[in-house]
């Protein structure tokens, strides 16, 4: 029941409804109404005794209506009020009120979210520090077209959801408030009540900041401003991202490279030290991080993103992750991130049944729950969901100055009867299996990022036949700039596991894998989840004793880096360390100080400077005029082709013994006469080898031998590899 006059504006159910925290129009009643030449401000204050407000030099007292809802009429002015409220305790609190402001986003971003096209939905959505009309603080902007009402909650309104209702914006599901005083680490959520139930909380789908988990708020987060210094990587990196430039990746856990005494992972600041300059002096091209956007869970590595614009405050805040993307560059490093849009997790907190509706998901579970990984598929059919998974890469890209975005899952994607039995999918609008609105999503995603970034690459994690993966999507491609080989990879790493005497009746399987190398843009992955999940180290699956077990993983990686393909390397596996990853502990360091270990360390650094001043290990790397075989010995499991670049470039040759057994005249046919210099030999002394070089190369002669017209005898060490490169 009131206990003062309500204005025309307001009415008894409005009181209730406000109480309540049922309202969904807060600003038709809150706030200040214009009656006649005196003016009536309402306002919702839980827990005062009493509320004034200063209008110009006048204080004015605004009488309680009921419960926490004050107001009472005030002289009109054009001049910005305070308001005080008392409390029972005798303090006092004066602030700006929310509802005296006026909208912040305009009419063209609402045609943009309307429309689901705004492909810098983070400018308007999320939480921005900003001054708006005079008054400094935060303005919260968040999509939830089924709520019936949406507050901004926080350690600033004892997160109660009765004091910050915000307005909605247009027929665009967006709801909106600036709040004046808030600013940088404020914590914060969205109360949101549906239409059936009880309200609940969930984290800012665009929050550029989150608490460290388990605790699951948001923070706001000023991300404007930072100052980039890396103009000259900008400028140049276009080029080094080309197909025909070498692409060496090193593929890191950021919270298990390295972690310090108690167990800590380095921060980001420590990392653009540590890290970088150790990615920098083996030789890798770019580093590609496993996710960084904010996730819940540390077992699940960051592919269970629930704040997918926030860097993971675990290693520290989002301006210190740009200090790690910079130093890299400053350093000559790319920067690539693994990037999730194929799924979600179903913590309360994040983007399930966000406005108590399947808003983000698919509400059949056919469609919208993976069964392997428990997890939601967001409904790319949905176009305000697809511009939300745009814009995301494009924020990453131009926010963070990312140099590319690794998709993970993408099969998952493309497929509706991915890993799904029959009868537990849901076919397309023809009857078949591909999932045309995930497709064409990918397809935007590609052409936004490469229209509005320039010198990025995308790559597809993609474990099928899907056709076309790096075609352009204007030739009827997926767009992508480069796929993963998973083929190669699970073929090869069948062989070399494989015991040597067995291996001639699976040759195939280190040969085959050409026919079909130059169908995409490939990249060979060694990456984090070969060397998981009891799969063991990369050096615990070689066959052998121990000397024979390094032999074989210095022979595959000198196969690997011959082979065509961009290359990629999980940590810990450029040196062989001997226990499965795991990512609750540091990488094996000490093994380091085993002469095995170094050694392969060594080959790997080797290897990557060879890759990179040889530019017929590169050039052709997704051309077939590339590649040519030499010989193919089965029986003897030996392989022996040419690697060729441009007019001009040296030619390699790459032979290769995967048998115990030395070969000390080896003749091996050569694509041109001359003197060849042996720039590899993985059984060299300085990698742990047995040392059975060709310390002075060798010189061709006019013998023909596997079909070229130039051979040359060479040793050919035990399991190893040998690469030859022409003297010019």
């Amino acid at each position: 029941m009131t206990t003062a006059e309500l204005p025309p504006h307001l009415s008894q159910q409005d009181v209730t409804r406000l109480l309540e925290a049922r309202h969904d129009a807060p600003f038709d009643v809150l706030g200040p109404h214009k009656q006649g030449r005196k003016a009536w401000l309402t306002a919702i204050v839980p827990d005062a005794v009493s509320l004034t407000a200063r209008v110009g030099r006048k204080t004015v007292d605004l009488p309680r209506i009921e419960g926490a809802v004050f107001g009472g009429p005030v002289p009109a002015s054009k001049s910005p009020y305070r308001l005080t409220a008392a409390f029972s305790d005798g303090e006092s609190w004066e602030f700006d009120d929310p509802y005296r402001f006026g909208p912040v986003l305009g009419e063209i971003d609402q045609y943009l979210i309307g429309e689901g096209t705004h492909n810098r939905l983070w400018q308007v959505l999320g939480a921005h520090v900003r001054n708006h009309e005079g008054a400094d603080g935060t303005h919260f902007a968040v999509w939830a077209p089924n709520a019936v009402r949406v507050s901004v909650t926080g350690d600033f309104n004892q997160w109660d959801g009765r004091r910050h209702p915000m307005r909605r914006v247009g027929q665009t599901g967006v709801w909106e408030l600036f709040i004046p005083g808030l600013g940088e680490g404020t914590l914060y959520k969205y109360e949101i009540a549906p239409q059936q139930g009880a309200p609940f909380s969930k984290a800012d789908p665009v929050g550029f900041g989150a608490q460290h988990p388990p605790a699951t708020a948001s923070v706001v987060r000023d991300i404007s401003g930072y100052g980039w210094k890396d103009d000259d990587w900008m400028a140049a990196r276009a080029e080094r991202n080309r197909r025909d430039q070498p692409i060496s990746v090193y593929e890191v856990h950021l919270g298990s490279w390295r972690r310090t005494e108690g167990n800590r992972p380095l921060s980001y600041k420590e990392l653009a030290v540590e890290l970088v300059d150790y990615a920098k002096w083996m030789g890798f091209t770019h580093l590609e991080f496993m996710p960084v956007s904010e996730f819940p869970f540390d077992g699940s590595w960051g592919y269970q993103p629930v704040g997918m614009y926030a860097p993971t405050i675990r290693f520290g805040p989002p301006h210190e992750f740009r200090d790690l993307v910079e130093a890299a560059h400053q350093a000559g490093l790319g920067v690539l991130m693994d990037w999730v849009p194929g799924h979600f997790p179903s913590d309360a907190h994040g983007l399930a049944t966000f406005d108590g509706t399947h808003l983000y998901e698919h509400s059949d579970p056919r469609e919208g729950f993976h069964q392997d990984w428990n997890t939601l598929i967001y409904n790319y059919g949905r176009t305000e969901v697809r511009n939300y998974l745009v814009a995301n890469a494009v924020y990453w890209l131009e926010e963070y100055h990312l140099d590319g975005l690794r998709v993970d899952a993408v099969a998952s994607m493309l497929y509706r009867d991915y890993s799904r039995d029959d009868g537990a999918w849901v076919p397309n609008k023809d009857g078949g299996r591909e999932n045309y609105e995930a497709i064409d999503f990918v397809r935007d995603m590609n052409i936004q990022a490469y229209g509005h970034v320039e010198g990025i690459m995308t790559v597809a994690e993609e474990s099928t036949a899907f056709p076309g993966v790096t075609t352009p999507v204007d030739a009827g491609g997926l767009g992508f700039g480069f796929k993963w080989n998973m083929g190669w990879m699970n073929d090869t790493l069948r062989y070399i596991e494989k015991d040597p005497i067995y291996r001639s009746f699976d040759h195939h399987l280190m040969t085959f894998p050409i026919d079909y190398s130059f169908s995409e843009n490939f990249i060979l992955p060694i990456s984090h989840d070969e060397v998981v999940h009891g799969k063991g180290s990369m050096i615990a699956k070689m066959p052998g004793n121990e000397w024979e077990k390094f032999a074989n993983l210095r022979a595959y990686y000198g196969f690997m880096w011959g082979h065509p393909g961009k290359k990629l390397l999980f940590m810990g596996c450029e040196f062989g360390q001997w226990q499965e990853w795991n990512h609750d502990q540091s990488l094996d360091w000490d093994a380091l100080h085993g002469g095995y270990q170094r050694g392969v360390q060594s080959l790997v650094r080797d290897l990557n400077h060879l890759y990179r001043d040889t530019p017929a290990l590169y050039r052709r790397d997704c051309d077939p005029s590339g590649f040519r075989w030499i010989a193919n010995n089965p029986e003897n499991s030996t392989i022996a082709f040419s690697r060729l670049g441009e007019a001009g470039d040296a030619p390699v040759v790459v032979v290769c013994n995967f048998t115990p057994v030395e070969r000390s005249r080896y003749r091996v046919g050569l694509p041109m006469p001359g003197h060849w210099s042996e720039v590899i030999n993985t059984d060299a002394e300085t990698y742990g080898g047995g040392n059975r070089v060709n310390a002075d190369g060798v010189q061709s002669t006019p013998q023909e031998w596997d079909g070229q017209a130039q051979s040359a005898e060479i040793r050919l060490p035990p399991l190893s590899v040998v690469i030859l490169r022409l003297d010019q």
